[in-house]
């Protein structure tokens, strides 16, 4: 059994990740308290792949994703991110479970892509339906707000669109797909695909350890940081630093010195870069 699995909601420190995330509001568990806590997190925790850049999985035990990015100025990546929030929820009161999918973003058939993300299926009190909920899903495209796992409708949140489809594909249960709407393509663009069959952690260890360990993963190549504001999506992507504000419109530019990157990430992006890691590779 996971460390995540065997830990006790009641010695989650509850108080502690809400005030680091900025959320004041109701901490009962209802779709208020979901949809306040999901956004809180989304706007207050970057996306990184610091760890991995420096040649080593992150940790996902509970004690240090706490230390990383609740006490220190640090964020993570979707496995950091949501099993963070799968603690809060609990301890909330909500119950959760786990979800993987592959990454179709960019690519021709889903299956080319294996399942390395991770998201999270949250049963609320009163409520019909599930919800998705994913506060690591380092893309323009994520959710701000997590949506109900229903086919045929469309969600907007924190200024984005959503909906689910089904992909064709040859497993036995149908694969779903979160599509994002894009505002420059004016089309639907699907962001990643699942089935709805529940993950435990201990299957995120070991793909956590595979994206943050494998040279052949983008994560162990380049620095890859999002930071998602009110107004604006910020991205960093190896040199290349893209800004996306809310009316669509999108700037870019190179960045050639390390010193001014390593300027932009704390002061932009809100995080502390270890010593003696190189950004621009």
């Amino acid at each position: 059994m996971s460390e995540l699995e065997k830990s006790d909601p009641e010695k989650f420190d509850l108080d502690a990740y809400l005030g680091r995330v900025g959320w004041d509001g109701p901490r009962r568990a209802g779709p208020e308290t979901l949809r306040g806590v999901h956004l809180a997190h989304a706007l207050a925790l970057p996306f990184e792949n610091l760890d991995a850049l420096s040649g080593r999985a992150p940790s996902l035990d509970p004690a240090d994703l706490m230390a990383k990015m609740v006490h220190g100025r640090r964020g993570g990546y979707c496995y950091e991110h949501n099993l963070l929030l799968w603690r809060a929820l609990e301890a909330l009161g909500f119950r959760v479970s786990a979800l993987a999918a592959r990454v179709v973003l960019g690519a021709e058939v889903p299956e080319s892509r294996p399942r390395t993300h991770a998201m999270l299926r949250v049963e609320v009190p009163g409520e019909p339906l599930p919800y998705l909920a994913d506060v690591g899903f380092g893309a323009a495209g994520a959710l701000l707000a997590p949506v109900p796992l229903v086919l045929g409708a469309e969600f907007e949140g924190g200024g984005r669109r959503h909906r689910f489809a089904v992909l064709p594909h040859e497993g036995p249960s149908p694969l779903w797909a979160l599509q994002a709407y894009d505002r420059r393509a004016r089309d639907w663009v699907s962001q990643y695909a699942f089935t709805r069959e529940p993950f435990a952690a201990v299957d995120f260890e070991v793909f956590n350890w595979h994206v943050g360990t494998n040279p052949r993963s983008p994560f162990t190549a380049r620095a890859y940081l999002q930071r998602t504001r009110p107004d604006r999506h910020l991205a960093l992507d190896g040199s290349k630093l893209t800004e996306i504000r809310v009316n669509g419109s999108v700037t870019e530019r190179e960045l050639t010195d390390e010193a001014e990157v390593r300027r932009l990430v704390e002061a932009e992006f809100g995080i502390e870069v270890p010593e003696g890691l190189t950004l621009l590779r």
